[in-house]
């Protein structure tokens, strides 16, 4: 037969996650009924949590009519005759998730040993740095990008917010990280919206990130899992190493702005809304910020870090929340009567299968009163008791 074959790879991401980008991908194209067969090298590349990897293999896929292959373990669900995978592969996956699950101390283990070392181990840099081409472990400052961050600092010690300094930046066109990465060709990311723009939390990460005092700070999280979310740890347990590197940002400066930020009203998580993420801005596209006031409203971030008159200013959630209940209403109330109209249709065909049903019925008596008649006519004339003309 022909099929399409699809090629869905995840490289970079730990297979002791299944919240990787291909593979909810995969996912998303078996739940829409779009695949038809899944192959894989083997079940550590699939995922290597045991109970997890039984679960697809054993319930999800075969409820979905996927078959499922794995080549290095011999394993076809179309081939097997019992429902589960079997005790040798249940045991492999059990191995497979308890050796990644050892990796992963073992690695963290490793890493934080280089790091109190005064190795630099971590993939990126922060803005205005870069790794050595001599020695990756080492970093050097980017003299162009630097010169935006003395900036940022200058103008926090002059007395300009966050927001200010992103407006200021967007009206001077001043580049920002991503193009500057791009530049420099170390990634190939895109805007969400329509255009690089500056954003307020990048200026507050820039200003509080020690990285550009000279200093490596790391142990700032912990996991209560293998796999599991990370969870801020006090600050009194995060592990400091000082002078690390050149700093961008004289010491004595860095604390000035620390203190001058420390002023500020400290940040309280705001309580997520249902509706965050699903709301964009009809202009630039982005997604809508929820701010909780006393009357809470949504607004584009754009229109306060660029200037964009045209982007949304504020819309109030409870008026936002009535127009959605109103389209809800409406859309149930719609169901609703499709569902009245299905039932009197489904009454008015029911009424005239009866009426078919009982013109049916008579004329199938008629036709076999027909039928006798004609057989006694038959009799008779075979006895002769009437004449040919008669019986025709």
């Amino acid at each position: 037969e022909n099929y399409e074959i699809l090629e869905f790879v995840d490289d970079g991401y730990s297979g002791t996650s299944m919240d990787r980008p291909a593979m909810q991908e995969l996912l998303a194209a078996a739940r829409q009924k779009k695949v038809d067969c899944i192959i894989i090298k083997d079940f550590s590349r699939f995922a290597r949590d045991y109970v997890e990897t039984g679960s697809y293999v054993e319930q999800i896929f075969p409820f979905l009519g996927i078959r499922f292959i794995s080549v290095n373990d011999h394993y076809d669900s179309e081939a097997v005759t019992k429902k589960t995978i079997g005790m040798n592969l249940a045991f492999k996956t059990l191995v497979n998730d308890l050796y990644s699950k050892d990796l992963s101390v073992k690695v963290t283990s490793s890493l934080h040993s280089k790091k109190e070392r005064g190795i630099y181990c971590s993939g990126n840099c922060p803005f205005g740095y870069r790794k050595k081409a001599d020695d990756r472990n080492q970093v050097e400052i980017v003299e162009e990008e630097a010169a935006v961050v003395r900036e940022i600092f200058r103008l926090t010690l002059e007395g300009y917010t966050s927001v200010d300094i992103a407006k200021k930046f967007h009206k001077e066109k001043v580049k920002t990280p991503v193009e500057y990465l791009i530049e420099r060709g170390a990634t190939h990311r895109k805007p969400v919206g329509k255009e690089f723009s500056w954003q307020h939390t990048t200026i507050c990460t820039i200003l509080k990130n020690h990285f550009y005092a000279g200093d490596v700070v790391y142990g700032k999280y912990k996991k209560d899992t293998v796999g599991g979310k990370n969870h801020l740890k006090p600050r009194s347990e995060w592990k400091i190493t000082y002078n690390h590197h050149e700093p961008i940002i004289e010491r004595e400066i860095f604390d000035a702005v620390q203190q001058t930020r420390g002023r500020s009203k400290p940040y309280q998580p705001q309580k997520a809304h249902i509706l965050m993420g699903k709301v964009v801005c009809g202009e630039c596209g982005k997604a809508l910020r929820y701010r909780k006031a006393k009357n809470p409203y949504f607004y584009c971030n754009e229109r306060y870090t660029t200037g964009d008159e045209k982007c949304v200013s504020q819309v109030n959630v409870f008026f936002l929340e009535q127009v959605l209940l109103s389209a809800l209403q409406k859309e149930i109330r719609r169901q609703m009567e499709l569902e009245e109209v299905w039932s009197q249709y489904q009454e008015v065909q029911k009424e005239k299968y009866h009426v078919k049903r009982d013109k049916l019925q008579k004329s199938q008596k008629a036709l076999d009163a027909v039928g006798k008649e004609q057989i006694t006519l038959y009799e008779r004339y075979g006895k002769r008791e009437i004449s040919r003309e008669e019986y025709i």
